[in-house]
């Protein structure tokens, strides 16, 4: 197949609106969603307890139902791990009595062998969890915008910033739709996933600013059809580079979701998820933004000396 998109006459700009409209309809259902269905907090964040416990042989969910069942408990969450699923983690939403837990303890131990370790996660740990996530996340993208103003022009860095949020939320929506557990390594899947759109992103806007460089070295900028044939030539030349790219990466992910472990399967997803929704953004959303804001302020600054003349005038 050829991926050799830089001298084809494809004209990326002229469904801008198109997509806008797609964005902008993805991040109201969005929106719904999380007001509607929530997200599905795992214990990191809602507090809980997590008994990790291990057998020689190989476990079920049905059989590790039936031993908690014995003992008159119900765990909300059973996750296997292991090359044969001889490891296993049941999760519980709520606090567990002292008593409960020696008694999980115990029953486990001589059911498999082992002795389970039992961790307990406070109300108030996960709050401070969830806080401590949203202000990375938070830092993470004000660094970028700050990076990105400095390295390239503000106008830049809003487009790559507005991008990066729709990544996340698009993330977020479908991890509500799905109701799929929000954990730590979704938090790090988020964060990966921002750091993967913001070069992907980076990548492009830098090839726009070369070619409007060297635009403007001929003759300066006045028109948005001249704008316009620069960021879509900008885009046909990283085109190649960026669906080779997200296809490696992709690769990968998927080989993480399909053959790894349970425990780390919303860390797969979420990146799956979040490099299409990158890619999309980066080439779709985020050289359109900036194309309409930057005509807007050539527009302004070509307004600027009418208007200082026009007051100037007796």
């Amino acid at each position: 197949m050829d991926f050799n998109f830089a001298n084809k006459n494809i004209d990326l700009i002229k469904h801008r609106k198109t997509y806008f409209f797609i964005t902008i309809a993805v991040v109201l259902a969005g929106a719904i969603l999380l007001s509607t269905l929530g997200l599905n907090l795992g214990i990191d964040f809602s507090s809980g307890t997590r008994v990790d416990f291990m057998s020689e042989e190989p476990l079920t969910a049905e059989e590790i139902e039936n031993e908690f069942a014995e003992i008159g408990l119900s765990p909300d969450d059973i996750t296997l791990a292991g090359d044969d699923h001889e490891q296993a983690s049941a999760q519980f939403i709520g606090d567990l009595s002292q008593d409960e837990q020696l008694n999980i303890q115990g029953h486990l131990e001589e059911a498999f062998g082992y002795e389970p370790n039992v961790s307990y996660v406070s109300p108030q740990i996960g709050r401070e969890l969830a806080i401590n996530a949203l202000i990375a996340t938070g830092f993470a993208s004000l660094g970028i915008v700050i990076y990105v103003a400095i390295r390239f022009e503000f106008l830049y860095g809003l487009a790559a910033i507005t991008a990066l949020l729709y990544d996340a939320f698009l993330v977020i929506s479908i991890f509500s739709l799905l109701q799929l557990e929000i954990n730590i390594p979704f938090i790090a899947a988020v964060l990966t996933v921002i750091g993967y759109s913001i070069n992907d992103t980076i990548v492009t806007f830098d090839r726009i600013r070369e070619n409007v460089r060297k635009e403007e070295e001929e003759e300066e900028i006045k028109d948005f059809n001249r704008l316009a044939g620069i960021v879509n030539k900008s885009l046909l030349q990283t085109l190649t580079r960026s669906i080779n790219t997200v296809l490696t990466v992709l690769f990968a992910a998927g080989a993480i979701w399909l053959l790894g472990s349970e425990a780390i399967t919303s860390f797969a997803i979420a990146i799956v998820i979040g490099l299409v929704a990158g890619t999309y953004s980066s080439l779709f959303f985020a050289a359109q933004l900036w194309l309409v804001w930057k005509n807007k302020y050539i527009k302004k600054q070509q307004e600027k000396p009418t208007t200082e003349m026009e007051g100037s005038e007796p």
